[in-house]
């Protein structure tokens, strides 16, 4: 399986935040998106729309430890991973997973050139893996534990 047979069904909205924008604007939008990340865009002369970075809710609070509540007056700039590791819609799901994995993350921009056209999850993958489950399983995780 790939990154785009994921993207496929998941569709193609995707959640952005201008890079100064404040923190507490990205952190309403992902409450009411119900989401633990938003990809990071500023415009440039020269190359556009581009992706500069991903700030999550684990970078927000990593800065409310750090610097207390008015953190969330500063830009999204301020505590967003800048660099992020992306990934192609033809990659493999296991090389997204090794990326997660090797970098302690949980969400990857999927990118087709230059052009932000998705974002990957580790909810998309735990969806995935529901889907290929048999509907009806008599035992529980839980149960069989037991």
């Amino acid at each position: 399986m790939k990154v785009e047979d994921i993207l496929r069904r998941k569709g193609t909205r995707i959640n952005t935040v201008r890079v100064n924008e404040p923190i507490e604007t990205a952190l309403r939008l992902m409450a009411s998106e119900n989401i633990g990340a938003l990809v990071v865009k500023d415009v440039c002369r020269t190359e556009g729309n581009t992706v500069v970075g991903v700030i999550s809710e684990r970078d927000v609070v990593r800065g409310l430890v750090q610097q207390g509540p008015t953190v969330l007056k500063q830009t999204v700039a301020t505590l967003m991973s800048k660099n992020p590791i992306c990934c192609a819609p033809g990659d493999s799901i296991r090389h997204v997973l090794s990326l997660m994995d090797k970098h302690s993350i949980r969400h990857v921009p999927v990118l087709e050139g230059m052009n932000l056209i998705g974002v990957i999850s580790v909810r998309d993958f735990i969806k995935t893996q529901l889907e290929a489950l048999p509907e009806d399983e008599s035992e529980t995780p839980l149960a069989a534990a037991e």
